[in-house]
C-alpha cells in the first residue's frame, strides 16, 4: 500500500515538473514570437521611412508654396528614425504622427493634377500604399502575438511561472489616430 502512495507521489511530482516545463516553454515561445512580430513592424516602418525622401523630392518640384507640409513630413520622419530600437509604446505616437503627415501630403497632392499624372509620383504613391498595407498586417500579427503572451502571463496556472521567471505583459502597438487604421487610397 505504501508503494502505491510513493508511486502516486512520484507521478504527481513528475506531472507537475513536466507541466511546468511545457508552460515555461509556451511562455518563451510567445515572448520570442512577440519580438519577431515587432521586428516585422520595424522592417515595414523602415521601408516607409526609406520611401519618404524620394516622395518629398518628387513632390517638392510641383508644390513649391506648400513647404510647411513637406517640412512636417521630413521632421516626422527624422523623429521616427531617432526612435529606432525603441519600444512599441514609445514608437506608436511618433509613427502615428508620421502617418498623419503623409496623409496630409497626399491630400494636398489632390490639388495638383500634373503631379498626380507624374509616373514617378504614382509609382512612389503605390509603393507607399503597399508599405502601409504591410504595416497594418504586421501590426495585426504583432498585436495577436501580444494578446497570446498576455493571456499566458495573466491566466492560471501559467501566471505562477510567469511571475516566478519575471515574464511581463507586452504592450500593444496601437495607433492614436483612428484615421491611421485606414490605408490611403490611390487613384491610378
Amino acid at each position: 500500500m505504501q508503494d502505491w502512495g510513493l508511486w502516486a507521489g512520484l507521478l504527481l511530482a513528475l506531472g507537475l515538473v513536466v507541466g511546468g516545463i511545457v508552460i515555461y516553454n509556451r511562455l518563451i515561445f510567445n515572448r520570442v514570437r512577440v519580438a519577431e512580430a515587432w521586428s516585422g513592424i520595424d522592417v515595414q516602418l523602415k521601408r516607409r521611412a526609406d520611401l519618404i525622401p524620394a516622395l518629398v523630392e518628387c513632390v517638392r518640384h510641383y508644390i513649391k508654396h506648400e513647404n510647411s507640409t513637406l517640412t512636417a513630413v521630413v521632421a516626422a520622419r527624422s523623429r521616427a528614425l531617432e526612435l529606432d530600437g525603441a519600444t512599441p509604446p514609445q514608437r506608436a505616437p511618433v509613427e502615428s504622427n508620421l502617418g498623419s503627415d503623409l496623409r496630409n501630403l497626399l491630400v494636398l497632392v489632390e490639388a495638383y493634377p500634373e503631379l498626380k499624372a507624374d509616373e514617378q509620383f504614382r509609382s512612389l504613391q503605390r509603393n507607399l500604399v503597399e508599405v502601409e498595407d504591410q504595416i497594418q498586417m504586421a501590426r495585426r500579427y504583432y498585436n495577436g502575438a501580444v494578446r497570446e503572451l498576455n493571456v499566458l502571463v495573466e491566466s492560471v496556472p501559467s501566471n505562477l511561472l510567469a511571475k516566478a521567471f519575471a515574464f511581463k505583459q507586452a504592450e500593444f502597438f496601437s495607433l492614436s489616430d483612428p484615421a491611421q487604421a485606414a490605408t490611403p487610397k490611390v487613384e491610378v
